[in-house]
């Protein structure tokens, strides 16, 4: 690392070889894809890399390297969390046959994109009082607004989700 920060690129590919599999199994374990994993890797040396000046060896080079590549694969899982918070999928009803459930699923998911077409805090009006069953005054601690503003809220989206889903 000190003949990296010294401008030594031939030393750091010597770390890339040395590491580059070790990166990529610690990776894949952690996050189970293997394109994300090879992502991570490579980010795991390009931080490596932009941190050379700041290393000081008060610990072995393999502890730093774990160091950045575990928080950028906790980075990764929380993201992923995240975006894909959406994609919970609520119970089905076990009494409804198949084709009840496709049209239940299908349902769900028109109900689905006209909420996430609706203003932010419609959406989270909407979503606290219908899908969390909070009262008006809870929704309105929630969001920082009064009770008379969460009835405006939810009163508008309601009117919006009517006239983008009169079918249903």
């Amino acid at each position: 690392m000190q003949a990296v920060a010294e401008g030594d690129l031939d030393a750091f590919n010597e770390l890339i070889l040395r590491y580059q599999d070790l990166a990529w199994k610690m990776a894949y374990r952690f996050i189970g894809d293997a394109m994300e994993a090879e992502d991570v890797a490579q980010e795991s040396f390009l931080k490596t890399l932009e941190a050379t000046r700041r290393y000081r060896p008060t610990a072995t080079f393999r502890t730093y390297f774990y160091r950045i590549l575990t928080h950028l694969c906790l980075d990764r899982t929380r993201k992923k969390q995240l975006t894909s918070i959406n994609d919970i999928p609520e119970a089905m009803d076990p009494s409804l046959s198949p084709d009840e459930s496709l049209i239940e699923k299908e349902r769900r998911a028109q109900i689905r994109t006209a909420l996430d077409a609706l203003p932010p805090n419609q959406k989270a009006a909407m979503i606290l009082r219908h899908y969390e069953g909070l009262s008006y005054t809870e929704i309105a601690q929630i969001l920082g607004v009064t009770p008379k503003a969460v009835e405006g809220l939810i009163s508008r989206a309601r009117a919006s989700l009517q006239a983008r889903l009169p079918h249903l």
